[in-house]
């Protein structure tokens, strides 16, 4: 089964609140997978928690592997996950130990495992009409939002 994922992550601040959205097409049918994060976080985490949440999605919905086409606007998530360092060099296995999110790291790689995907990743522009992308975005700021009401409400109780 071909799906192709949009994703984006975004921040109120950077660090701040977070939310992100993943936008599944599959057979010309869409799924939305959307949700925040009232701690305090970055754009990397939000963009990165983004395709775990969609893996995890395709996983609970499809048990045999997928060909899975990322498209994302973040250089950081794609250069990591395809295992460059930022000079080009190819990364060691266990490379994301010890360094930021490195507990989604885990359970991307772990998704990934598990479903045996075979995953492409797509760099797309940030902010340049791409409409999949804009519709992304739109819904991970409106997720913020949902973060930023969560944090008052924490402080309020």
């Amino acid at each position: 089964m071909n799906v192709t994922i949009y994703t984006d992550g975004a921040c109120a601040g950077n660090p701040g609140v977070g939310g992100y959205a993943a936008i599944l097409v599959c057979n010309g049918q869409e799924r939305i997978v959307r949700g925040c994060m009232s701690e305090i976080v970055t754009n990397n985490k939000m963009e990165l928690k983004a395709i775990v949440e969609a893996l995890n999605w395709i996983n609970k919905v499809q048990k045999a592997p997928c060909e899975l086409e990322i498209h994302t606007d973040s250089k950081y998530i794609i250069d990591c996950a395809t295992g460059k360092d930022k000079d080009g060099s190819k990364r060691k296995i266990g490379w994301f130990k010890g360094r930021k999110n490195e507990d989604l790291w885990m359970e991307f790689i772990t998704q990934t495992l598990k479903g045996k995907h075979k995953i492409k990743f797509v760099k797309v522009k940030g902010h340049s009409g791409d409409l999949m992308n804009e519709r992304c975005d739109r819904i991970a700021k409106e997720e913020c939002v949902k973060a930023k009401h969560k944090l008052v409400w924490k402080e309020i109780l």
